[in-house]
């Protein structure tokens, strides 16, 4: 249920005139509130931790509105329960003082009056008066019944009325009670406390009720009435009484829990890296798995506690919000360095001295790489804006060049020669044998330098064809494979028309695959906090994990061939 849907759930039960019969129900609807209060506010800061490893900006939810929206309410409540409960606990004091009058003035009649139409009509108004009268207090509730029902016992039996008249009133009185007697039977295997302690309220209510029966059978239907009574009050102490062990031990588990935390938050004064941070957070993020899944404690202890384990997640997170602010910062001063590169590179972009701009791109380019990472927020973009400049010139000198390279037709003729050879050519039986000689025929190729324009892309295709046919009919397996077709294609790619921008694009995209790849890993870590302790969330973590593990693999794989490619 959303938060505001609570704040209207509660709106609707406060507006309820008897207070006593939803009290229940608005602390629960609090307490419900508070832990999604809490939960939202966690959610908010791994928004916020998340965005900050990415680099971006977050605003965090306006949560406070709403939880003073609903405190107000709340507490509005409880000024209005505490004043029906003190108007109740007067009334109350009201109604035992009126039943005590009732009482002595009933005894006064049985003691004195001896006519007995006149005292019919005085038990008459003494029993409705009573029946009007609301309850007393509880320590005083059975003693006061019981007074009052051994005068009217003794009234009954004490007035000479007619025999026939008398009879059929006990008769149909212990009709009555047996009838209350079962339904207390039937009361006592019933599985709701709530419901068994509002009956029996009221078949109590009936027995008192009910007039007086036949001495004879007197002493059997008490002794069942309160036999039935007394099972049925053992079984909701003991109801409670288990409840309140529950409840306690509830509290037991969330001190561990809460020790636990005290020793984490203690630790992160040593904390110098993201990964420390990150591993911290996942264990407090356990800790308040486990916090949710432990039931409550009594009221006042479960809100000291509760209180205790918040403030140590808030300054847990209040830590860690300082700790990559600094981070960030650092992030900044790299961004304005290549910012200051990519300036530089958009001013020299149009130059015509083609030597000259080429190196100053070179060298740029070097800077770029050493300058290290602005982050997930600003390094793309930067690097678009580098990579577009250079690409600017790069692109508006080889269109220059084309029209000067006349010895690219000899140049065509011996790459075509050479293409020719390397399609004929039949693998050796020694497989290394076969790698060296191609590997020679890529050596060769290289060697015999550039081609015109309009043939570069159709000779390089052929000629990588053909090596990626015979590299195909070799037996390579494993990370053989991997490692000499990557190897193969850098010897391919250097006999491209421009293999230093080639090696870049390279080494860019396989950067980017590893950023992809770590965002990945950091996405994954931060789900294993949200799994629970139990058989089916371990299948869940295990599987996680692998995936993990095979995606740090794939970054130490993708090291490996930045390595192979050359710094040119």
């Amino acid at each position: 249920m959303e938060k505001r849907e609570l704040l209207e759930e509660l709106v609707a039960l406060t507006a309820n005139e008897d207070v006593f019969s939803v009290a229940r129900e608005i602390n629960e609807l609090k307490v419900r509130f508070d832990d999604a209060i809490i939960e939202m506010e966690r959610l908010d800061q791994i928004a916020q931790l998340e965005a900050a490893e990415k680099g971006e900006e977050y605003e965090p939810k306006d949560i406070r509105s709403l939880r003073k929206a609903f405190n107000e309410e709340y507490n509005g409540f409880r000024d209005k329960l505490k004043v029906q409960s003190d108007l109740r606990n007067a009334q109350e004091n009201e109604n035992l003082k009126q039943k005590n009058e009732l009482i002595t003035r009933l005894n006064r009649v049985i003691q004195e009056e001896e006519n007995i139409g006149s005292a019919l009509n005085a038990y008459k108004e003494i029993q409705e008066t009573w029946k009007t009268i609301g309850d007393i207090p509880r320590a005083k509730r059975d003693d006061i019944q019981k007074e009052y029902s051994r005068l009217l016992e003794q009234f009954f039996y004490n007035l000479k009325i007619y025999r026939e008249l008398k009879d059929h009133d006990l008769r149909r009185n212990q009709q009555l009670k047996e009838e209350v007697i079962s339904k207390l039977a039937s009361l006592v295997a019933s599985e709701s406390i709530k419901e068994t302690e509002a009956t029996l309220k009221v078949l109590q209510n009936e027995w008192e009720d009910i007039g007086p029966v036949a001495n004879e059978e007197w002493d059997r239907l008490k002794s069942e009435y309160w036999g039935h009574v007394k099972k049925i009050y053992e079984r909701i102490h003991a109801f409670y009484d288990e409840r309140r062990n529950a409840l306690q031990e509830n509290i037991n588990k969330k001190k561990e829990i809460l020790k636990e935390a005290e020793e984490l938050v203690a630790s992160i004064q040593g904390f110098d890296s993201v990964k420390a941070w990150d591993q911290a957070t996942e264990n407090l993020l356990k800790l308040q798995e486990n916090w949710r899944a432990i039931g409550f404690g009594p009221r006042k202890e479960n809100e000291e506690i509760y209180k205790s384990f918040r403030g140590l997640a808030d300054t847990f997170f209040a830590s860690k919000k300082a700790y990559f602010e600094v981070v960030q910062q650092g992030f900044k001063k790299i961004a304005d360095a290549k910012a200051e590169l990519v300036a530089k590179a958009e001013a020299i972009k149009d130059s015509t001295d083609w030597k000259a701009t080429a190196d100053q791109l070179v060298k740029l380019q070097k800077q770029w790489k050493n300058v290290g990472s602005a982050g997930p927020k600003q390094e793309q973009r930067l690097w678009t804006a580098f990579r577009a400049a250079c690409d600017h010139f790069f692109n508006a000198r080889q269109k220059n060049f084309e029209d000067q390279d006349k010895e690219l037709e000899v140049n065509l003729e011996k790459k075509l020669a050479l293409i020719a050879e390397i399609e004929a050519y039949q693998p050796a039986d020694d497989k290394q044998q076969s790698l060296a000689d191609l590997k020679s025929f890529a050596a060769n190729f290289n060697a015999l330098g550039k081609v015109p324009l309009k043939q570069k892309d159709d000779v390089y295709n052929a000629f990588k064809r053909g090596l990626d046919k015979h590299y195909g009919q070799l037996k390579l397996e494993g990370e053989e494979k991997e490692k000499i077709l990557f190897q193969a294609r850098i010897d391919t790619l250097s006999a491209s028309a421009d293999a230093g921008r080639a090696f870049s694009k390279e080494r860019a995209d396989i950067r980017q695959q590893i950023e992809k790849i770590k965002s990945e890993i950091l996405q994954l870590e931060n789900n294993l906090g949200f799994f629970a302790r139990s058989k089916g969330a371990d299948a869940l973590r295990k599987e996680v994990e692998a995936k993990i593990n095979g995606a740090n693999q794939r970054i130490e794989s993708l090291k490996r061939k930045l390595k192979l490619i050359p710094n040119e």
